[in-house]
């Protein structure tokens, strides 16, 4: 007989472990510092702003689709292995209560992203909604966010991806809509879209008991990508040996960045290094993440001079994002048969490198001259000139030489 209450608190002790031996590395560096300094500065204008709020602002509608995201979001972490697929599958129907734990614990590791939104958006609510009652929004979204999770869990079991994308709009947007005609008190139509929102749960419901084997490889793969994300972050300051990558193809992007090159044995690690930044899932998505989330603080904060820190912090965090692609060919060995010194492919990435420093650099330069910010500017430009061409070759050469 299986007991999964035994294979549940041995999977779920395993997984805890592998999380605390890297955050105890992320949570000491340098990136949380500068988290820090982000929230901390955010909040000062974040205060300001809510003193004198616009009347165009639209905080109705900002409030509610931070909340309801924050709601609706409600991935499921089943803590299943690769080779449960050929063991487990003729237990299945013994997995019953294994997957409630894995739903529970789900619900439970997720609420604290709930939390963060409740806090960052209550401010704004009470000063705008001050005759809306709180405290019956959170709870409607705590169960909400439980309803989502029961939803989300019995869509796994569809193989059609695009039906359950299209799922996962329809409920995001009811839930959005909900909580905007809670705040503005638009009753009558809170009450169409709650009957709207019963309808889709028991949609769901019923597609469940139509489906009821599980879609074991889509679980297995859904738990290794969330695992694949953490590594990711894990790997700015500590070496992860075991972290898979995923490859896209990206054609058109690839074809601009290696049309420069030759077929040449001085190009041959530039090849190397702009695809795999382009082609690997983890380099060029946090690359524009980071761009973007730079660009806005640096238009919406007032202050020159914080414009400035938070465009030089920006280009820092891009920098280390990036960094990491120095090791990501270190279990092949193929590269070593490669008939080229190790300076020449060190000089590739360094030089790599600062020319996607530099764009970052250069983005954030225009932006703030666009908005006519020129003194801000002109010392983004010198910064950053003695970031990319002094500190970043030192910084990538003492690296490459301590692995």
């Amino acid at each position: 007989m299986l007991d999964v209450r035994k294979m549940f608190m041995d999977r779920l002790s395993a997984h805890f472990k592998e999380l605390s031996r890297y955050l105890r590395y992320i949570l000491t560096g340098h990136f949380v510092i500068a988290m820090m300094f982000i929230i901390s500065a955010t909040a000062v204008y974040y205060q300001r702003f809510l003193e004198d709020i616009p009347a165009y602002f639209p905080s109705g509608w900002v409030i509610a689709f931070i909340l309801g995201l924050a709601a609706v979001y409600s991935p499921i972490q089943t803590l299943l292995k690769r080779a449960d697929i050929v063991f487990l599958i003729p237990a299945e129907h013994q997995m019953h209560d294994y997957f409630r734990r894995t739903l529970v614990y789900s619900f439970i590791s997720q609420l604290y992203l709930f939390v963060i939104a409740i806090v960052a958006v209550a401010p704004l609510y009470m000063e705008v909604f001050p005759d809306s009652s709180f405290i019956w929004l959170f709870l409607a979204l705590l169960v909400i966010k439980a309803w989502s999770l029961l939803a989300n869990w019995s869509m796994l079991k569809i193989r059609d991806q695009q039906l359950r994308l299209i799922d996962q709009i329809v409920r995001s947007a009811l839930v959005i809509t909900l909580v905007y005609f809670y705040v503005v008190q638009a009753m009558v139509f809170l009450l169409v879209v709650t009957v709207l929102l019963v309808i889709l749960f028991g949609v769901n419901v019923m597609v469940g008991r139509r489906n009821p084997s599980l879609n074991w490889d889509l679980l297995i793969e859904n738990d290794y990508r969330r695992m694949r994300q953490f590594y990711r972050l894990a790997n700015m300051f500590t070496d992860v040996p075991h972290m898979e990558t995923e490859v896209k193809k990206r054609h058109l992007l690839v074809r601009l960045l290696i049309k420069p090159l030759t077929f040449t044995q001085k190009d041959v690690y530039a090849y190397l290094y702009r695809i795999t930044t382009v082609r690997s899932g983890e380099y060029l998505g946090i690359y524009f993440r980071l761009l973007v989330i730079g660009g806005l603080l640096v238009y919406f904060i007032p202050n020159q001079w914080l414009k400035l820190i938070f465009a030089i912090l920006f280009v820092y965090m891009i920098f280390l994002q990036v960094a990491p692609l120095w090791k990501h060919h270190v279990t092949i060995v193929w590269l070593d048969l490669y008939p080229i010194s190790l300076q020449a492919r060190a000089q590739a990435f360094i030089s790599w490198m600062q020319r996607l420093t530099l764009v970052a650099a250069a983005l954030f330069i225009i932006l703030l001259l666009v908005m006519g910010e020129w003194l801000a500017a002109v010392c983004l430009v010198v910064i950053a000139l003695l970031f990319i061409w002094m500190i970043v070759p030192g910084y990538l050469q003492k690296k490459m030489n301590a692995q």
